[in-house]
């Protein structure tokens, strides 16, 4: 186990060099990971590792190094040589760490660690991995083949400390199991994944109930066709709504606001989405995958409204960004040991609906249900989107068949206000999730 001793002696050393302030994280984690394909052992992995990453500030200048070495020698070099680069830098007018009274008073227990995850071997994880594999194989004969199925967990621990005064430390762990089976029929072959992940070994969904929700949907991929361009309504599953949420945070996270490279540029207090919309983002949430106890910068994590009621009532920001937008840290800090932080959500989330999926979908005459988006074409600054994606046709309010090789494409701006309902569907197995939603119109582009 790492030594808090080693974060202060270090930024002892560092002040006695000149530094004016300077700040450290301290990871160590250990990971492994066990996948296996056609029930059969294919790759094993485990790595234990520390990083060090160290921060120095002399005035208005800063760098950042890494290092996995702790030896004294190389803390002293990495000491050294981040001192130099330090002061070759440019003079950054909003450098620098958050005030010490804005730094975290205490470090509350979130429970984000699971001792279980101490006694699971690699048996366990290989077991777990196939069991969710064979559940797919099983489940019909035209599933022919697979990708493979893979478990993962990472044990690890987190200290940061600052010349504010601010030293903390917490253990998280994450456990996950994905599998992909490959379906077959006279028109072709499909693929498809589920998984399941969390901080809690008991909180996963069972590898057979993995295993089946992946065969039923590659089978329910089978025969997809082309469809004609058209505009019609389109909704999102939770899971491609996630990913609509994860661009969304792009787009409001500090680096792209203050670079002017986000639609969202001066919209706080305006209506940005339909008022049935509110978003948050909270790092507190005990057991989430997003929580942590304070940010990359020693702040607190707290519940932030980022969108109420279709009104946007706040960014994600760390210091920096706040500095250079002249507002404040949202305890939004995220960071690596090698790079310098920047703002990142927490556990970031679309509040339910009163809809059920079943009803949203009734609702469609004509439209597209998306189950996988494909690619990246998403322009942040205008808000124009466009994305790959695989679904199913919706005809009279029910799934008639499955589509593939299709575009969907609109902007955020108007596709955020034409949400025309929000499901009850809401889970948090991601940091971002979002509920099934209904957009009024987007042009779904075919042959």
């Amino acid at each position: 186990m790492i030594s808090q001793q080693i974060i202060e002696e270090v930024l002892q050393e560092a002040r006695q060099k000149g530094a004016t302030a300077a700040d450290m994280v301290l990871i160590e984690n250990e990971l492994v990971t066990a996948q296996v394909r056609l029930r059969e052992t294919d790759t094993l992995r485990s790595a234990k590792e520390v990083r060090l990453g160290l921060r120095l500030f002399f005035d208005k200048r800063s760098a950042t190094s890494s290092t996995s070495d702790l030896s004294k020698e190389s803390l002293a070099r990495l000491i050294e040589d981040t001192v130099v680069l330090a002061k070759a830098t440019a003079h950054d007018e909003h450098s620098g760490l958050p005030l010490a009274e804005e730094c975290a008073t205490n470090v509350p227990d979130l429970n984000l660690y699971d001792p279980d995850g101490e006694a699971l071997t690699v048996k366990d994880q290989l077991d777990r991995a196939k069991a969710a594999e064979d559940a797919a194989l099983s489940y019909d004969s035209r599933i022919t083949n697979s990708e493979g199925a893979e478990f993962t967990s990472n044990l690890f621990r987190v200290i940061y400390g600052n010349s504010q005064g601010f030293l903390g430390q917490y253990r998280g762990s994450t456990f996950s199991l994905a599998v992909a089976p490959i379906a077959s029929s006279e028109n072709g072959m499909q693929r498809d994944h589920w998984y399941s992940r969390a901080r809690h070994l008991g909180a996963m969904e069972q590898p057979e109930a993995i295993g089946k929700r992946a065969a039923e949907r590659v089978l329910g991929r089978l025969g997809a066709r082309k469809i004609k361009t058209q505009e019609v309504p389109v909704v999102f599953d939770s899971e491609t709504a996630a990913n609509l949420m994860r661009i969304v945070c792009g787009a409001l996270c500090g680096p792209a606001l203050y670079r002017g490279a986000s639609f969202l540029v001066g919209k706080l207090d305006n209506p940005i989405a339909a008022e049935t919309i509110s978003l948050y983002d909270d790092g507190t949430l005990p057991g989430h995958l997003g929580s942590k106890p304070f940010d990359g910068e020693g702040l607190p994590t707290r519940r932030n409204t980022i969108v109420e009621n279709g009104v946007l009532r706040s960014y994600l920001l760390d210091s920096y960004s706040a500095r250079k937008l002249g507002m404040k840290s949202t305890g939004n800090a995220s960071r690596g040991t090698g790079d310098s932080p920047t703002a990142w959500p927490t556990n970031f989330y679309l509040q339910a609906g009163p809809h059920n999926p079943t009803e949203i979908i009734r609702s469609v005459d004509a439209g597209l249900y998306v189950t996988e988006l494909i690619g990246f074409g998403v322009n942040l600054v205008t808000g124009d989107y466009s994305q790959g994606a695989v679904g199913f046709w919706i005809e009279k309010g029910e799934l008639t068949y499955p589509v593939h090789e299709i575009t969907i494409a609109g902007n955020l701006k108007e596709m955020l206000l034409g949400i025309e309902m929000v499901g009850n569907d809401l889970s948090f197995h991601q940091s971002v999730v979002a509920p099934t939603l209904k957009i009024n119109r987007m042009t779904v582009a075919g042959h």
